[in-house]
C-alpha cells in the first residue's frame, strides 16, 4: 500500500523537476484533435491459409496497415480497443527510446493496458538519423501473431543507398489454434505446448498452393511484381511468433544487406535471407535486364521459404514475376514439383561479425575499458507441472506485476527503484522488485547464455531490447569468454576496419538439439550505454516464450532521472488503470505532449 510519506516525497521530486520539463504540456484530446494515425483492433474471423481463424486485426487486416513516420517529426497514433473483454496495448518495435512515457507498450512496465472500449493515444518521436525499418504490435498474451503491422520511418535526407522502388515484405507465422487456447495452454498446469506453425506468411499468404486451385489468395503464393534493370528495396519484417527463416530467389543470388533492425550497414553481400522474429532487414534487389530475361526463356522465379530448428518442417513460395514490355505474365498455375533451391540448413554463422555501420553514420562504439559490468543472463526451462523459462531463475509474468513498474516509481518515488547492491550480488537482478537496474552514465555488457534445463534440449532464442539499441557483439558456443571476444573484435577492426552494428533483436543461437541436461552452450552478448531513464523490458521475440516467462524488466535511472522526463502533475491520468489519460465514447483524454515539435 502507498504510504503518504511516499506519496508525498514523489510529488516532492516532481514538482523539483517541473521547471525542467518545458517540454511537458497537458492537452485535452477532444473532438476538435485529430491524430495523425488511427488503429482499431478487433476481434473477428479472418481466413489465413484457406482457413477461418477468430484473430485480433488492426483496421480489419492481418497485417495491419503501413504506418509511415518522418524522422525528426512528432507522431500520434490512436488505437481504439474493440476487443470484447481483452486488454490491449502497441509496441513500437525499435523505437522503443524514440516514445513519450507510457508510451512503449509494455503491459505492467511501462504503463497500464487500453482497457476494452477505450483508447489511447501513443505518442512517437523518432530522431533524425532513425529512418528505417520497424513494426508495431500488441503486447498482450498471443494477439501479436495476427495484431501487427509495418512501420516506416522515412527520412528527412537524401538515403545513402539508391533504389527505383521500396517494398514491404511481412513475414508471419500462422497458427490454427485460437490466441486464448494457446496462451490458456502455455499458463496451465499440466502445461500445454502451442504446437508448431501451421504455414509461413509472405504478406498474409502462405504459398502453399498453387494459384489455379486454392481456394482464395491467402494460401496461394504471393506475387512480387518487379521491372528489368531496376533496383528494389525489400523491406523484410519479421513478424514471426516463432520460425527462424531462411529465404532464397531462384537464379538470383546476389542480395545485398543495406539496413538491419533500423540502421544503415555497410553493404554485405550474400545468397540468401534469414530472419528470425522481430528482425528487420533490406535487400538491395538489382532486377535482371530485358535480355537476361528472353534468354532464359521465363519472367517468373520461384522465392522458396523454409523454417529452421524446429520439429516440423515448414515451408512455402511466393512469387517474383517481372513486368517485360509492358505484360505480366500469368500466376504459375502449379507449385515447384522438386525444390528449386537448396537453402542452407546451418543457421549460426549468417553474416555473424559481419555487419557494420556506414561510414557517414557517427559512430561511438564504446571500447571494452569503459564497460563498468558485466552480467551474464542464463535461460533455461523450469519443469514443475507448468513449464516456464526463468533467467538466472527469475521468471517474469505481466499478470504478477500489481502496478506498473513506471506507475510505482511516479507513486513511491525512490522506494520503487530496484536495489542496485542487492543486484550486485543476485546475478543483475534485485530480488524484491524481479527487475535488474542500471545506472545512467553506465556501459554494461549483458551476455544471453543457453541452458539447455532438465529435458536436455535447447532452443534458439531472438532477444530484443526496449529501450536503447545496442552494439551486437557477436555470438559462439560454449559459454562466453569476454576477453577472447573483445579480442576478436579487435582483431576485425585491425584488419577491415569492422565496428558491430547497433541492433535491436539478435539471436541466441541453438548449436546441438540434446545434450547432457542442465549444460551451458550457446551465448550472444550486447554492449549498452544506459542513457535512457526509464523501464525497459528485454525479453525473447518468440511469443510463446515471452508468455512461459522469458522477459526482464529493467529499470534506468533513479526516480529523479525517471519522473524528470515527464513530472507527476503532468503524468497522473496515466497512473490508474482506464485514468483520464484514457478515453472512451463519452470522455475525452487529458494527454501529455512529451515533445516540443507539436502541439
Amino acid at each position: 500500500m502507498l504510504s503518504i510519506h511516499s506519496f508525498v516525497g514523489a510529488v516532492a521530486l516532481a514538482v523539483h523537476y517541473l521547471s525542467l520539463s518545458s517540454q511537458a504540456t497537458l492537452v485535452r484530446h477532444d473532438a476538435t484533435y485529430q491524430p495523425d494515425q488511427v488503429l482499431v483492433a478487433t476481434a473477428g474471423n479472418v481466413t489465413i491459409d484457406c482457413e477461418s481463424r477468430y484473430s485480433i486485426l488492426f483496421n480489419g487486416t492481418t497485417p495491419g496497415p503501413a504506418l509511415y513516420l518522418e524522422e525528426g517529426k512528432t507522431t500520434w497514433v490512436r488505437v481504439y480497443n474493440h476487443i470484447p473483454n481483452e486488454n490491449l496495448t502497441v509496441h513500437w518495435h525499435g523505437l522503443t527510446a524514440r516514445v513519450a512515457p507510457y508510451s512503449d507498450g509494455t503491459p505492467q512496465a511501462s504503463q497500464w493496458p487500453v482497457a476494452p472500449g477505450h483508447f489511447f493515444d501513443y505518442e512517437i518521436h523518432p530522431d533524425k538519423g532513425e529512418a528505417g525499418t520497424y513494426f508495431y504490435h500488441s503486447h498482450i498474451g498471443f494477439q501479436e501473431v495476427t495484431a501487427a503491422g509495418p512501420l516506416i520511418v522515412t527520412p528527412c535526407d537524401d538515403e545513402p543507398y539508391l533504389y527505383d522502388e521500396d517494398i514491404i515484405l511481412n513475414v508471419q507465422d500462422y497458427y490454427n489454434k485460437t490466441d486464448k487456447t494457446i496462451e490458456t495452454g502455455l499458463l496451465a498446469n499440466p502445461f500445454v505446448w502451442s504446437g508448431e506453425t501451421n504455414a509461413i506468411l509472405i504478406n498474409g499468404q502462405s504459398g502453399t498452393a498453387p494459384s489455379g486451385s486454392a481456394i482464395d489468395s491467402s494460401c496461394s503464393p504471393h506475387v512480387i511484381k518487379i521491372k528489368p534493370d531496376h533496383t528494389y528495396r525489400f523491406r523484410f519484417i519479421g513478424l514471426q511468433a516463432i520460425s527462424l527463416v531462411t529465404l532464397g530467389f531462384e537464379d538470383h543470388d546476389n542480395l545485398t544487406v543495406i539496413e538491419a533492425d533500423g540502421h544503415f550497414t555497410k553493404e554485405a553481400s550474400t545468397d540468401h535471407l534469414q530472419l528470425a522474429p522481430g528482425q528487420r532487414f533490406s535487400l538491395l534487389f538489382k532486377a535482371k535486364s530485358a535480355s537476361e530475361i528472353r534468354s532464359l526463356n521465363k519472367t517468373q522465379f520461384w522465392i522458396q521459404y523454409e523454417n529452421r530448428d524446429r520439429p516440423a518442417n515448414v515451408s512455402g513460395y511466393a512469387i517474383l514475376s517481372y513486368d517485360v514490355d509492358g505484360a505480366s505474365a500469368e500466376p504459375i498455375s502449379e507449385l515447384p514439383a522438386e525444390k528449386p533451391l537448396e537453402l542452407p540448413h546451418s543457421v549460426t554463422n549468417w553474416l555473424e561479425y559481419k555487419l557494420t555501420p556506414l561510414d557517414e553514420q557517427p559512430n561511438d562504439f564504446p571500447p571494452a575499458s569503459s564497460v563498468s559490468r558485466t552480467i551474464v543472463i542464463t535461460v533455461q526451462q523450469k519443469v514443475n507441472g507448468t513449464t516456464q523459462w526463468a533467467q538466472n531463475n527469475n521468471i517474469w509474468k505481466e499478470r504478477n506485476i500489481t502496478t506498473p513498474y513506471l506507475t510505482d516509481i511516479y507513486l513511491r518515488g525512490q522506494a520503487a527503484i530496484p536495489d542496485y547492491n542487492a543486484a550486485l550480488t543476485n546475478y543483475g537482478w534485485d530480488p524484491k522488485s524481479l527487475a535488474y537496474p542500471a545506472k545512467i552514465g553506465e556501459i554494461i555488457d549483458i551476455v544471453w547464455e543457453n541452458n539447455n534445463g532438465p529435458s536436455g534440449g535447447w532452443d534458439y532464442h531472438p532477444f530484443h531490447a526496449h529501450g536503447r539499441h545496442y552494439w551486437d557483439l557477436g555470438s559462439g558456443n560454449g559459454t562466453y569468454n569476454a576477453t577472447a571476444n573483445n579480442a576478436k573484435l579487435g582483431a576485425l577492426y585491425e584488419e577491415n576496419g569492422y565496428v558491430p552494428a547497433l541492433r535491436d533483436t539478435t539471436l541466441q543461437y541453438r548449436y546441438a538439439e540434446k545434450g547432457v541436461k542442465n549444460t551451458t552452450a550457446g551465448w550472444r552478448a550486447w554492449r549498452l550505454n544506459v542513457s535512457e531513464p526509464g523501464v525497459w523490458m528485454m525479453h525473447c521475440h518468440v511469443f510463446a516464450h515471452r508468455i512461459m516467462g522469458m522477459q526482464t524488466a529493467w529499470v534506468f535511472g533513479d526516480a529523479a532521472e525517471i519522473v524528470g522526463r515527464a513530472p507527476l502533475p503532468y503524468i497522473a491520468g496515466y497512473l490508474d488503470y482506464g485514468g483520464s489519460a484514457y478515453g472512451n465514447d463519452t470522455y475525452d483524454p487529458l494527454v501529455n505532449h512529451y515533445f516540443d515539435d507539436k502541439v
